[in-house]
């Protein structure tokens, strides 16, 4: 779309993403960023008008940072470092989930109004209803 991927690499010790790796990257993100301060600081606009700008220019950024994703190139030593990074983050995750969820359990348990946090357990359940589906469909594949 408008980044190349040659201007990235893959962001591997600050999160999930991709990162500038040449002048032009920086260029690229320098220039999202300034657009979306500029926008922001037109004083004709209403807050309605500021939200829709910045949502649909974030739009713009995301799909086109995802196609960068999509398109770096890897070879089998990043797909397997890659692959066990995210295996490990994910398990901590879930831990950190789960314990959420029995501490919430077991703290509004003792006040006598069972309480936890829908949202955790969406979280929790659908990243198991993926990791389900996700082996089914790979043992189909083989």
């Amino acid at each position: 779309m408008i980044g190349k991927p040659e201007w990235f690499k893959r962001r591997k010790y600050t999160g999930w993403g991709i990162t500038p790796k040449t002048w032009q990257g920086w260029v690229y993100v320098a220039v999202f960023v300034t657009l979306i301060i500029g926008f922001h600081t037109i004083p004709t606009l209403d807050n309605t008008t500021r939200t829709i700008g910045t949502g649909l220019w974030l739009l713009v950024l995301g799909i086109d940072s995802i196609d960068i994703m999509i398109h770096l190139k890897k070879d089998e030593r990043n797909y397997l470092h890659e692959a066990i990074s995210e295996r490990n983050a994910a398990w901590y995750m879930v831990i950190v989930l789960a314990l959420g969820i029995a501490y919430q359990g077991i703290s509004s348990g003792l006040q006598q109004r069972l309480y936890v946090d829908p949202i955790l357990l969406i979280a929790l359940f659908g990243g198991l209803a993926i990791k389900a589906g996700s082996n089914i469909y790979l043992d189909r594949k083989d």
